[in-house]
């Protein structure tokens, strides 16, 4: 089976770094890649049970005749091939709807909310959304291209978190680089707890198999123990179901994270395939 990861282009010295990350992401992992180059400010993509639109600023709309040219020259200097997606359903006449059979999606931090489009240093509720509501997961990028050597997990014992474990793990076999574990302890979070969570779950050779190193920290602010990531580790995270107390107890803890490292991160909702 081939996966393929969606990305959407943005022509202008931002958007190529942001590409650069992709065409990385699926040379590592061995992806395909499909890129959609929008025409209009805005789209929709029709999950299972939930409809999201999606807002682009108009830099994203910026010299069309040169974003192909771009995307092919960029892509030719990876050694990546690159297939362009057309929408060919349309909501109205200026909403193209986005098909979601992929395996991955590449977003900028952020695409978008209300009030920030594209903002710099956030990741927005419109990610978190379509990373809930997906079946694959959202892949949100650095600021500059940045490979990474290593993948870094966040590991708290949840059903999300598991999933997350199983990504991760996936992704280090094949990229061929090494696992991390991170578990912040706060309440009944700690060592003993999730050894006996994956010991239910048959899951503790699997670990000790894949995993290099498993971290535990325990400062008592969250953005106090993001020192210990590494740098140059794709970070994965695992995203919270619907709710409004959830959603906002991890949209705060996902900015907070990533407001503080400049790392890569993957986020893995509840509905995500593992590849």
């Amino acid at each position: 089976m081939v996966n393929s990861l969606l990305h959407v282009f943005r022509n202008n010295a931002f958007g190529r770094e942001t590409f650069m990350q992709s065409l990385y992401f699926c040379k590592t992992l061995d992806f395909t890649l499909r890129v959609y180059i929008p025409r209009h400010s805005k789209f929709l993509m029709y999950f299972e049970n939930e409809v999201t639109q999606v807002d682009l600023d108009q830099s994203y709309l910026s010299d069309p005749e040169t974003a192909q040219e771009h995307v092919e020259a960029l892509a030719k200097k990876a050694g990546v091939s690159v297939d362009f997606l057309t929408p060919k359903d349309f909501t109205a006449s200026t909403l193209p709807d986005v098909p979601i059979g992929f395996d991955c999606m590449c977003c900028p931090r952020s695409m978008s909310d209300k009030t920030s489009r594209i903002g710099l240093g956030y990741v927005g509720p419109k990610v978190r959304r379509i990373a809930v509501a997906a079946p694959f997961p959202v892949l949100v990028t650095s600021l500059c291209y940045k490979p990474w050597n290593s993948v870094a997990v966040f590991f708290g014992g949840s059903a999300n978190a598991f999933k997350a474990l199983s990504m991760g793990l996936s992704l280090s076999r094949r990229s061929g680089m090494p696992l991390d574990l991170f578990t912040i302890e706060e309440g009944d979070v700690n060592r003993e707890t999730l050894d006996n969570l994956l010991q239910a779950r048959e899951m503790t050779s699997v670990v000790e198999e894949g995993v290099r190193e498993w971290h535990f920290l325990s400062k008592s602010k969250l953005e106090d123990n993001l020192y210990e990531i590494p740098p140059d580790a794709l970070t994965v995270i695992g995203a919270y179901g619907h709710g409004m107390i959830r959603e906002a107890l991890f949209g705060s803890k996902l900015e907070v994270i990533q407001s503080q490292i400049i790392n890569n991160m993957m986020i893995v909702g509840p509905k995500c395939r593992v590849f």
